[in-house]
């Protein structure tokens, strides 16, 4: 996939960060004052349902985008924006409590707010898009849970699927030390997965500062049907406003509403796995 020289993406990189930090202040105001008044922890109704009225999807496709860490509104908003008149919809922004102290709780909550999603959808089955800690959250919803059976494609971005050794050198939060290479979660996920009948995509980058090394942004798992893509050159806060990459799960997202999640399986490398290699 074409991605950015690395002097490139340094500087789109800095220049993400610089406004997430600009940001950060209010982002974190208003994630207390949600659970002061707990609203978060809880699944939200899409904002294009009307209660006890079922949602009208463009084209028979409803997408959860389930946001990261920290970054619940940029990144959903951008994303949105991004796919919008690509066939798919209504895209549902997933709400969880991004300071929750397990995956766990925040994958059950993912799977409350699909549950909705179907039921108001006709029994449609939906694709997820999760960001960042939202593709683990995402991955352990569908493999451990049994959303696979409601969730047809999983696509993820910039997510520490192996974990990431940052995680090592950050607080002590119950939540980042599920981030860590070997921690139980990333275990769990590591076991046996042989009933999940989902389908993976994951886009990853060597230029990851927050997932490294940039090879555990892959999903190497010998049950699950994954395909890793590389981004080369593009940071972590850069990946999923990467316009190479929007073009690419607007493709995934218009062949899953056309074919019906029919998708035409790519061939495989040796280790049973699909992968894209950056250009």
């Amino acid at each position: 996939m074409p991605g950015l020289s690395p002097v490139r993406g340094l500087g789109a990189e800095a220049g993400r960060a610089a406004v997430r930090l600009a940001r950060l202040p209010f982002d974190l105001a208003v994630e207390g004052v949600g659970q002061l008044t707990g609203l978060l922890g809880h699944a939200q109704p899409s904002r294009s349902t009307v209660d006890g009225e079922p949602a009208q999807a463009e084209s028979g496709v409803p997408v959860l985008l389930v946001h990261g860490l920290a970054d619940r509104e940029w990144v959903v908003s951008s994303l949105q924006r991004g796919l919008g008149g690509c066939g798919a919809g209504p895209f549902v922004p997933v709400t969880y409590n991004g300071l929750s102290p397990d995956i766990r709780a925040a994958a059950r909550v993912l799977g409350e707010q699909v549950e909705l999603t179907v039921g108001r959808c006709a029994g449609q089955p939906v694709v997820l898009i999760g960001y960042s800690l939202g593709g683990l959250v995402a991955r352990y919803y569908v493999q451990r849970l049994g959303g696979h059976v409601h969730v047809p494609l999983v696509i993820t971005l910039a997510t520490p699927h192996g974990g990431t050794a940052t995680a090592l050198l950050a607080p002590p939060h119950p939540l980042l030390r599920q981030l860590r290479p070997g921690s139980e979660v990333l275990t769990e996920l590591a076991a046996p997965a042989a009933g999940c009948r989902s389908r993976f995509v994951a886009f990853y980058s060597d230029l990851d500062e927050a997932v490294v090394p940039a090879a555990r942004g892959r999903i190497d798992h010998p049950d699950l049907k994954a395909r890793n893509v590389l981004v080369p050159g593009v940071g972590h806060l850069t990946l999923p406003l990467h316009q190479p990459v929007i073009d690419e799960v607007r493709a995934l997202l218009t062949a899953a509403g056309q074919t019906g999640f029919a998708l035409a399986r790519p061939g495989r490398d040796s280790r049973g796995k699909t992968e894209d290699a950056g250009t």
